[in-house]
């Protein structure tokens, strides 16, 4: 494809996504999976272009308005390249209306060229929220947590994420496994944090690789590794993955069993849990099973203060991997996080009914926001007396160490995390 060709595509995937309920990456995916045509080096680009409009779609849309233009695909793409650098005589020429080519501007789309030409994307007179490219609701909570560290931790979302992977050590080791991936031409890097964990530059074809088909690696961000870590699930264990999704703290929960024990992969999603089959057997875990809860369901009773261990992974507004999904900023809403508290609440008190007597419940979420974090934990221990908070161990980064996990993307480079062990004392 030509450049003119990518940026056409680009703009029609813009366009797909705005009209579409369903995250941008499930979108894309599809978008691009019926146009065989397109190449995998197309396709990068493409994604390229569409993820930068959509990680400044804010301050865009901010200078659009400013200048009395409609806020179209054609539009946030012209005024991206405008205004990240690109000249006017350049940007003009991309839509230059040949075969594959986005049509020509249009005389109020020169207009508004020439208006944005003059500027950057930055401006002194922008709000906070579009400035940082998040929520107006948000601001004065991303304030709270951050402090001082505001911007940083906005910008860092603005990034590409790292591509982390998760060794499997059920089939391999770390160094192993980094010699596995050598093979295939990827160079990956211990992280920081994470003692399984291997990092490599975004955009790596990972799933085409030996290692990854044969179940040495999985994709995993180190922040979700370290929640895994903090369930300390060991073998001969009952344990319960309680918001399991398609798996991927499950099969970190398996390896740390040995495969030995008993796991339960929980979930409301019947198409979820069903894509963990395919990742169970990849990795080689055979001491879990799936639960699909459902109306009327008698399992919770039966495991009832029954479980060594039960994780919480719960759904909630996703803020930390704002940074791997741009577009979730934009559809988060006050009532999304109203419904989400109080959803995570009734989640908690059900999954407690599971712990036994000096088991454990670790609460985690993917977001920064104290409403889904530190308040649900507060909330928790005043409806039940019976638990207590485990303070993270002495082994932990200092900062690191107290009542909680709290981990964010410029500090830690990883998803912003969140986690709280429990435990049962009476």
């Amino acid at each position: 494809m030509t450049p003119a060709g990518r940026l056409d595509a680009a703009i029609e995937l813009l366009g797909a996504i705005e009209t579409d309920r369903r995250p941008a990456d499930a979108v894309a995916n599809e978008f691009l999976r019926t146009r065989r045509f397109i190449g995998g080096g197309d396709r990068r680009e493409i994604s390229e272009i569409t993820w930068s409009v959509l990680r400044a779609r804010r301050r865009l849309g901010w200078w659009l308005e400013r200048i009395g233009a409609p806020v179209t695909p054609r539009l946030l793409s012209l005024a991206m390249m405008v205004l990240g650098g690109m000249t006017a005589h350049r940007a003009e020429s991309a839509f230059g209306g040949s075969r594959f080519a986005p049509a020509p501007l249009d005389e109020a789309e020169k207009r508004a060229l020439t208006q944005l030409a003059t500027h950057t994307l930055d401006h002194p007179g922008m709000p906070d929220g579009v400035r940082l490219e998040i929520p107006d609701f948000v601001v004065e909570k991303f304030r709270t947590r951050f402090g001082a560290r505001l911007d940083a931790e906005c910008a860092a979302m603005l990034t590409q994420a790292p591509l982390d992977l998760r060794v499997n050590l059920l089939k391999t080791s770390r160094e192993a496994a980094i010699e596995a991936l050598a093979r295939d031409g990827l160079r990956a890097e211990p992280t920081r944090l994470s003692p399984w964990g291997l990092r490599l530059p975004a955009r790596q074809n990972v799933t085409a690789s030996a290692a990854f088909r044969d179940g040495l690696v999985e994709i995993q961000d180190e922040g979700s590794q370290l929640v895994a870590l903090l369930a300390d699930a060991r073998p001969g264990m009952r344990v319960v993955d309680y918001c399991a999704g398609a798996g991927g703290k499950t099969l970190a929960l398996a390896m740390m069993m040995s495969n030995k024990g008993h796991l339960v992969a929980c979930d409301v999603s019947a198409p979820r849990l069903d894509a963990a089959i395919k990742r169970l057997r990849r990795a080689g875990v055979h001491n879990a099973e799936r639960h699909l809860f459902a109306p009327g369901d008698k399992w919770a009773k039966r495991q009832e203060r029954k479980c060594d261990v039960v994780l919480v992974d719960a759904p909630c507004t996703g803020t930390g991997t704002w940074r791997r999904n741009p577009d979730a900023r934009l559809r988060l809403t006050a009532q999304d996080l109203a419904e989400l508290t109080v959803k995570q609440a009734n989640i908690l008190d059900e999954a407690q009914r599971l712990v036994k007597l000096g088991g454990h419940l670790i609460y985690a979420t993917c977001s920064v926001l104290d409403e889904e974090n530190d308040a649900q934990i507060d909330g928790f221990l005043a409806r039940h007396a019976g638990f207590r908070v485990v303070p993270l161990a002495e082994s932990w980064p200092d900062y690191l160490r107290g009542a909680a996990m709290r981990l964010s993307p410029a500090r830690d480079q990883t998803d912003g995390f969140f986690a709280c062990k429990l435990e049962r004392v009476g």
